[in-house]
C-alpha cells in the first residue's frame, strides 16, 4: 500500500539534485545557501557548497527582495510561499490558468485504483503532463505521458478518485 507521508526519493544525479533546489525554492524562503544545504540534507541530498553555487547559477537563481523587505532566492518562474501568501489570489489565479490552459486539451478523465488516466488529443499528452507537474497537487505524485494518454499516479486511490473529479470539473467549466 501507498503512504502519502513517505518522503520522495531521489536517486543521486544532477538532474534529481537540480529539481530538489527548484522545489526547495519554490517552498521554502531561503535567505542562505546554507539555509539551502540544510533543507536538501533533510530530504538526504548533501551537496558543497561549491556544487550549490554552480547549480543555484544553472538555474537562474538570483537573490530577490520580497514584499516584506526579506532577501531570498528565487527561480525565474517559481513564486515563493511568501510570495504566494501575500499575492491573495495565487492559488485561484493558477487554477484559471490551468483550466484555460487545459480546457480544449482533456478529452476524458477516469480512476483506477490509485491511477488517474486522462486523454487528449493526438500530441497534446506530453503538454498536459508537464502542466500538471509544474502545479503542486497534493497527493499527486507524477505524470508519465504517451502521445494522447497521461496517467497520473496518486498517493492513495482516494486521492485518485477525488483528483479525477476535481480536474473533470476544472476542464468543464466554461
Amino acid at each position: 500500500m501507498s503512504d502519502a507521508s513517505m518522503p520522495l526519493r531521489r536517486p543521486a544525479t544532477r538532474a534529481a539534485r537540480l529539481s530538489a533546489i527548484e522545489e526547495a525554492l519554490a517552498r521554502h524562503v531561503v535567505t542562505s545557501q546554507s539555509q539551502l544545504s540544510d533543507i536538501l540534507a533533510r530530504e538526504g541530498i548533501e551537496v558543497t557548497q561549491a556544487t550549490l553555487s554552480r547549480d543555484l547559477d544553472e538555474l537562474d537563481a538570483t537573490k530577490t527582495r520580497l514584499k516584506d523587505g526579506t532577501i531570498a532566492y528565487a527561480v525565474p518562474g517559481n513564486a515563493t510561499p511568501l510570495e504566494q501568501a501575500t499575492a491573495g489570489i495565487v492559488a485561484e489565479r493558477t487554477e484559471q490558468q490551468m483550466a484555460r490552459v487545459l480546457g480544449g486539451l482533456v478529452v476524458s478523465v477516469a480512476a483506477a485504483r490509485n491511477l488517474v488516466v486522462v486523454h487528449t488529443p493526438s500530441g497534446a499528452a506530453q503538454y498536459v503532463a508537464s502542466v500538471i507537474d509544474r502545479q503542486p497537487i497534493e497527493g499527486v505524485l507524477g505524470t508519465i505521458a504517451g502521445d494522447d494518454t497521461v496517467m497520473a499516479v496518486c498517493a492513495d486511490d482516494a486521492t485518485a478518485e477525488a483528483w479525477s473529479h476535481w480536474l473533470l470539473g476544472l476542464v468543464s467549466a466554461k
